[in-house]
């Protein structure tokens, strides 16, 4: 009870616009706000932009309080606000899983913010493992940063980026992958979750995605009618 609570706090933090962060170290203040800024700037998109980094970072720490994980708070905010660079131009790079894009852009990256360098190496390994279809790294960071990501994937936030997704002039990907997606992302990713808490987490918001894959089935006879 207390780790969905804790969840859900951060959750709703978010929701309503208040920074789940503490204050910054004044010689923080001036990379973070550069990373904000170039994500909020450049990450447009309803499945991985800026909300999902947002929610990523609250998700993290609220997992961190809950499992008592002592962890490194600017590898994880600027992994989390970061991870997902690679997504967007002009940092894609054709035929280079993003994970991996994303981890070796970070040394460009946050040098040029002004990040500590030393802590450079902890970011990519967070980012080169965020996703759940990869183990996460043995840093608190990268465990950290996984299971929040793994977490945005699944229950109404889930549905709601995967369905987003969806193509709405009738190309792909189409409502059938969408459903086919949650099914495999609540079957899946609880899983892959090595924390307790976002283990329980997951199995609970999975079990939401069910339900909602239930009762779709109940009110249609093919996808086709959606």
């Amino acid at each position: 009870m207390r780790s969905s609570l804790l969840l859900l706090a951060a959750t709703l933090a978010i929701t309503v616009g208040a920074s789940p962060a503490p204050r910054p170290r004044a010689s923080a203040a001036a990379w973070r706000d550069s990373v904000r800024v170039l994500n909020e700037q450049h990450f447009h998109h309803t499945a991985w932009g800026t909300a999902h980094s947002r929610r990523d970072y609250a998700l993290a720490r609220a997992l961190a309080d809950s499992e008592h994980l002592a962890y490194d708070d600017d590898v994880l905010f600027a992994a989390a606000y970061l991870h997902d660079i690679a997504a967007f131009a002009p940092w894609t790079k054709q035929g280079v899983d993003h994970q991996d894009r994303g981890a070796e852009l970070m040394d460009s990256v946050l040098t040029g913010y002004g990040f500590p360098a030393e802590k450079i190496g902890r970011v990519k390994d967070a980012i080169r493992t965020h996703m759940p279809t990869r183990p996460p790294g043995a840093t608190a960071e990268s465990r950290l940063l996984h299971d929040a990501d793994g977490l945005d994937w699944l229950g109404a936030i889930g549905i709601a980026r995967i369905v987003s997704l969806v193509d709405a002039n009738g190309g792909k990907p189409d409502f059938a992958w969408a459903v086919q997606r949650l099914r495999d992302d609540a079957t899946k990713v609880p899983a892959t979750m090595s924390t307790p808490t976002a283990r329980r987490e997951a199995e609970r918001r999975a079990a939401s995605s069910m339900a909602f894959l239930d009762e779709l089935s109940r009110q249609t006879k093919t996808l086709d009618e959606l």
